[in-house]
């Protein structure tokens, strides 16, 4: 059985060695391709440390985390007590922290999550689970922090601990200013860890201000130290947690100290390191296409040039005589570069007809394709592609719009009791789909963290529908193209989702196979805050690999839009569309038609802009790196990159 030290990184350059290849790196680390497959690796180092422990019949010593990091963890671990036997009867838990003010029963609670995703369905014994209390009276919390470490040296130390990472470089509940001689006590939470989990509890005005958490001398005596990070959103943190000084600013950098620390990452947290985001600075790559564009492209960025004007001594000076000499010279290099870049540049982005289409992003034949544009949620359609929607409407394409959720869970419920009261005014409950009464009801006295009932999940799946209707006849779509699959993951009526089901794939797969489309569209933007978009787009995976031997499949192209969170980089992108400055507006006022996301949005991760400005922004912004690099001057674009399913 591999540990987790025993894993190699899957890297695609080539270095003189280990040492040159993580020589900016102070931390140990290593990468996996997703962190399904880590978190079972990480899952089977614990487990092979239980084990080692009950043959010498001695107690196993765990520090936990919470969040979104260790799910598949525990996951893989009670999969293994229920297929594998693994007995947890020798193991004593320590969790790193608990909110505070919290009651156990909250479902916000780290008591509860704990319970819910590992202790309820293990042979723990109940006596050996130690989760920080956050009912304790602030007058004995003191004492209480104490006693807590204390419970911790007497079980003989931390025998291994899972940490997590925030975006301020907390560990536990560590945030910035923490001493690396802090022990267990009670902390104010910094703004960014409160944004972070605003969607967890519905808004940042329901997280608690402060928290309990173990200190950072607690973790540092742990024997053994596993740090899981995944994600985009965690890349810059993690390059300055493990490139950066020893600093309490980013507390996770004290473990750069530990003897027997492991960061564990997948691709997307590993990016931002230097031998993935520039390994040209670290020795010699294999100069893949896509490598060369990135190279180049940063390049012209570090020196402030466009692809034309680029030298030889700009290549050499950058870590990059190898692919000069490979090249042959600046001048051949440019060229190709810049043609690479003018070919991704199309203002059809269903394939311009009748038009040779060998140094363009998309087809020509046929002529007019059947499009489905898969949206996660009712409003990803015209916030990261609406210029390009209108586009290929115009255009003549067949153009089909399918909202894969509800999107009920992000309407407000000051907004739903507005409509419930409108409707109530205006519509007697006799042969009405919803008892507006009991709806208003619930909304006037629902308790915090209380999920909502199904009228009321109902009403606000409504509002998003209809909202939706508006965005997509603005846009100039026909409303018989417009399709809701609700797909039932979503529908749990709370944050937390359930995992993607057969179900969810078959009501992918029916959509796809009643259109036969020649074009895909779907949300490669895995950032936001609570994972619908990554689940949404593992459904058109799984249902388009399923389909994939049905003849209308060899003609059809997957297309990944970003643009709400993120976007794709200039390297990235195989298909840019530009867009006139009616264009743009024309976007804007279709996103702006879904009114109960104006304003006050309940899930906007760490940019406080609404969706319609950070979205119009980045698409400028776009233009202006296209432009940059010497080619031409656009209001702005929206990009697109190919997948080959």
């Amino acid at each position: 059985m591999k540990s987790a030290l025993e894993i190699k990184p899957d890297i695609s350059y080539k270095s003189a060695g280990k040492f040159e290849e993580t020589r900016y790196e102070k931390i140990h680390n290593e990468i996996f391709k997703s962190s399904a497959e880590a978190s079972v690796i990480v899952a089977q180092e614990i487990a092979q440390l239980i084990r080692s422990k009950q043959e010498k019949n001695k107690s196993c010593v765990l520090g936990l985390a919470t969040g979104s990091s260790p799910i598949k963890v525990y996951a893989e671990l009670v999969r293994m007590h229920k297929e594998e036997g693994l007995s947890f009867s020798n193991v004593i838990t320590f969790n790193l922290d608990e909110y505070y003010p919290m009651t156990k029963e909250n479902n916000q609670s780290y008591h509860y999550f704990m319970h819910q995703h590992l202790f309820n369905h293990i042979d723990i014994k109940p006596e050996n689970v130690n989760i920080p209390d956050g009912t304790i009276a602030i007058d004995e919390l003191n004492q209480y922090c104490i006693d807590y470490e204390m419970n911790i040296k007497n079980a003989g130390g931390l025998d291994f601990q899972l940490l997590g990472i925030g975006r301020t470089g907390h560990v536990g509940f560590n945030e910035p200013g923490s001493h690396i001689n802090s022990g267990t006590r009670i902390i104010t939470l910094d703004h960014i860890t409160r944004v972070d989990a605003s969607s967890d509890f519905n808004g940042i005005d329901n997280v608690p201000k402060r928290a309990i958490t173990m200190g950072v001398s607690t973790i540092m005596r742990s024997k053994r130290i596993v740090l899981m990070a995944w994600g985009q959103n965690k890349a810059e943190i993690i390059k300055r947690t493990v490139q950066g000084d020893i600093s309490s600013e980013v507390p996770a950098t004290f473990l750069q100290n530990h003897p027997n620390a492991t960061f564990v990452l997948d691709q997307s947290a590993a990016s931002e390191l230097t031998r993935f985001k520039t390994p040209w600075l670290v020795g010699e790559c294999i100069w893949t296409q896509e490598l060369k564009s990135k190279a180049i492209v940063w390049l012209c960025q570090k020196t402030k040039q466009s692809i034309l004007k680029l030298t030889d001594r700009d290549y050499n000076n950058n870590g990059m005589s190898d692919l000069l000499a490979l090249e042959g010279s600046a001048y051949d290099l440019n060229i190709n570069m810049f043609n690479v870049l003018q070919h991704t540049i199309t203002g059809w982005p269903g394939g311009k007809p009748n038009t040779d289409d060998s140094h363009r992003p998309e087809r020509a034949n046929p002529a007019k394709k059947r499009v489905i544009l898969f949206s996660p949620h009712p409003d990803d359609d015209v916030i990261s592609m609406g210029g390009t929607f209108s586009k290929l409407i115009k255009q003549g394409h067949d153009v089909h719009v399918v909202y894969q959720t509800s999107g009920n869970i992000a309407v407000t419920d000051d907004e739903a009791l507005k409509f419930a009261e409108v409707c109530s005014d205006f519509v007697s409950d006799e042969g009405v789909k919803i008892n507006f009464k009991s709806v208003i009801d619930f909304l006037n006295s629902k308790s915090e963290n209380q999920i909502d009932s199904l009228e009321v999940r109902k009403l606000k799946g409504l509002i998003r529908r209809r909202e939706s209707y508006a965005a997509t006849r603005y846009i100039g779509l026909k409303d018989e193209n417009t399709h809701f699959l609700d797909l039932p993951f979503y529908e749990t009526g709370q944050v937390k989702k359930n995992p993607l089901g057969p179900e969810d794939i078959a009501i992918v797969k029916d959509i796809i196979e009643q259109i036969k489309p020649h074009q895909v569209f779907a949300a490669g933007d895995l950032a936001d805050p609570h994972g619908t978009h990554e689940v949404c787009l593992n459904a058109i995976f799984a249902a388009m690999g399923e389909l994939k031997s049905k003849s209308y499949m060899d003609d059809c192209w997957l297309w990944l839009y970003r643009g709400a969170w993120h976007e794709w980089d200039i390297h990235e992108i195989d298909m840019a569309v530009p867009l006139s400055p009616s264009e743009v507006l024309l976007k804007r006022h279709a996103i702006l038609y879904h009114q109960s996301q104006k304003d006050r949005v309940m899930f906007q991760g760490n940019d406080s802009r609404e969706f319609w400005v950070r979205a119009e922004d980045r698409n400028k912004n776009t233009a202006i790196l296209y432009d940059d690099l010497g080619l031409a001057e656009y209001e702005a674009i929206e990009a697109f990159k190919r997948f080959d399913y």
